[in-house]
């Protein structure tokens, strides 16, 4: 299984966005994102790209509800691929951490 993780963009240059997932700022590609974003979007990315804006009316729960994954579920499957999802932004072939 394969889970997207939430981040705010921070900054927009073109079809790039830098976006701070939990504390750690990533370079994230916008091509595929579902509407426009902006600086204070969040959006939930997926190896390394924007792959849907989340609402406003959801970023509250989406992010509690990942927090609490990461935290309380060290050992558990699905934060490992958070974790790595996370890690993935920056694994991506040439892309740098920002």
């Amino acid at each position: 299984m394969c889970l997207g993780v939430p981040g705010r963009v921070v900054e927009v240059r073109g079809q790039t966005a830098v976006v701070d997932f939990f504390g750690v700022r990533r370079e994230t590609r916008l091509d595929v994102v579902d509407e426009p974003v902006g600086p204070g979007d969040y959006i939930l990315n997926h190896v390394g790209f924007a792959i849907r804006k989340i609402p406003a009316h959801e970023i509250a729960e989406t992010l509690a509800l990942y927090e609490m994954l990461l935290r309380e579920a060290e050992h558990d499957i699905m934060a490992a691929d958070v974790r790595g999802e996370i890690g993935a932004t920056s694994a991506v072939e040439g892309r740098p951490d920002v």
